[in-house]
């Protein structure tokens, strides 16, 4: 039997959280009962990968962000304006459901994260993308995809904008 057709989608009511498993529980407990209230306050944007337009293969969550400059390696932070504060985007949360692993999942919902940040700094500002590794595990998974660490906080790597730009060219 082929594998099911994933397609990404805005976090709707009709989605099953109740049947999201990651292995991780805060990230289940995020989807299950505070994703939903983020969308709607307006503080994140969660995005579902579906099968079939219910049950969830895996998520992620978007944030305006913001990095002081002074946290960026100098090699990074010479190339951008000498304002305090730059604008980012943060991906809050990113987890693949157990049921689906192994199908490359984490990949698509990651790239689908970068390049919707890509095309939102068009219309909104953003220097980079930042994400907080959960573990080592997370922290391999973003440095396969070019994500740096933040010196001066354990487990937050960021990626910037002219590298993601680069990955869609």
């Amino acid at each position: 039997m082929p594998p099911p057709e994933f397609h990404i989608e805005p976090l709707g009511p009709h989605h099953d959280r109740a049947g999201f498993s990651c292995g991780v529980e805060a990230l289940d407990n995020y989807l299950k009962k505070q994703a939903r209230q983020d969308v709607k306050k307006r503080v994140a944007a969660v995005f579902v990968l579906t099968p079939d337009g219910k049950t969830v293969g895996g998520y992620y969550s978007l944030s305006q962000f913001s990095v002081d400059l002074g946290m960026l390696p100098q090699d990074i932070a010479k190339r951008l304006p000498r304002y305090p504060i730059v604008p980012a985007t943060l991906i809050g949360r990113l987890a693949v459901n157990t049921a689906f692993r192994g199908q490359g999942l984490g990949e698509l919902l990651l790239l689908d994260a970068l390049h919707r940040s890509l095309t939102l700094s068009q219309q909104i500002a953003s220097a980079a993308v930042i994400v907080d590794a959960k573990d080592e595990r997370a922290m391999s998974f973003y440095r396969k995809y070019g994500f740096l660490e933040l010196p001066s906080i354990a487990s937050r790597l960021f990626l910037p904008m002219a590298t993601v730009e680069q990955l869609f060219q």
